[in-house]
């Protein structure tokens, strides 16, 4: 017999290190012709940060993204970046891009104020160009005013940024602490149906939902929840160290050895983004990178309970798992 069920888990996950002493810094050049280099060391591995960080210089210095070229693939000339884990590189990295594109956007407001015949504090940069606030008229192109800085003033037009939040202590009274630089929060509602004769759990439907702050690319974002929910959904039903980590003794040498999920074992998914700011991310994002892996597995193991009323303690479910644990129910 099959039988479904529904299950739902919640979580939250911090962004970075706890306690401080987490950073990153970045440079951004901007060249004669308004082209723009964001010099970082963090590493792109897989997320997109590359994307973000250049949609976030672009968006300070008023430019298409298509002008913003990063520079990470040498972190022997890049500035510092602490690494690419704990969900950070957006928020941390994302924070330090903002202030060194700012730093380069005020040396060519001073360039470009006495052609406009402005104070810099009344400029604003929008679509490739530098103007006056609320006299749109008023504008010179950004490339323009690049190129005069380079080569008739005589600038190197660089802005520097490095973020890391100070660090924290707990209050040796109450032990009240404030650890984390923020907090992300996540929902994810499972609907599985399991065959109590052969103990196979199949995953029907994943919506996964999550508070990002700020979605700077929603389609990555979207990519990011997806992805995310197919690795619980691996950890839940397929993949298996045990007995075998943290042993060096075994270790597998294909797929054939280690069963992830394909193409075909993914349900249906729904990727819902919330947004609500943070107040010192860059534009109010958090980091939601490993987050939406872990609700996934709780959410199966709540649907399962739900659909059998047996309670699975360890991941993954394997069919055995379940025969056992219904076995076990009705003795």
């Amino acid at each position: 017999m099959k039988k479904k069920g529904v299950g739902i888990a919640i979580a939250l996950y911090p962004c970075g290190m706890s306690g401080g002493g987490d950073a990153s810094q970045a440079i951004v050049k901007v060249k004669a012709d308004g082209s723009v280099d964001l010099i970082i060391g963090s590493c792109d591995i897989g997320q997109g940060c590359k994307t973000v960080l250049a949609q976030m210089a672009a968006e300070e210095l008023g430019v298409s993204y298509d002008k913003v070229s990063v520079v990470n693939t040498d972190t022997d000339a890049t500035p510092i970046c602490f690494g690419t884990f704990a969900s950070r590189v957006t928020f941390v990295a994302g924070n330090a891009t903002v202030m060194a594109a700012q730093e380069a956007r005020s040396i060519l407001f001073e360039v470009a104020a006495d052609d406009l015949e402005a104070a810099p504090e009344d400029l604003v940069a929008a679509d490739g160009k530098i103007s006056v606030k609320g006299v749109p008229d008023r504008a010179i192109d950004f490339a323009a005013v690049a190129g005069k800085a380079n080569f008739a003033m005589r600038k190197l037009v660089v802005g520097r940024g490095h973020y890391m939040r100070d660090g924290v202590a707990p209050d040796p009274e109450t032990g009240e602490v404030d650890p984390f630089p923020t907090l992300a929060w996540g929902a994810v509602l499972a609907e599985v149906e399991v065959d109590t004769e052969t103990g196979e759990v199949q995953v029907l439907k994943l919506v996964c939902s999550y508070d990002m702050g700020k979605a700077i690319n929603p389609m990555l974002t979207e990519g990011q929840i997806e992805g995310g929910a197919v690795m619980g959904l691996g950890a839940a039903l397929m993949e298996n160290m045990y007995p075998f980590y943290p042993g060096r003794g075994w270790q597998p040498e294909s797929l054939h050895d280690y069963v992830i999920p394909t193409a075909v074992d993914v349900p249906e998914l729904q990727a819902a983004i919330y947004e609500c700011p943070s107040t010192n991310g860059p534009y109010g994002a958090k980091g939601i990178g490993e987050m939406t892996a872990n609700p996934p597995s709780p959410a199966i193991v709540n649907a399962i309970h739900d659909a059998v009323g047996v309670w699975i303690t360890e991941l993954p479910i394997t069919p055995e798992a379940v025969l056992r644990a219904l076995d076990a129910k009705a003795a």
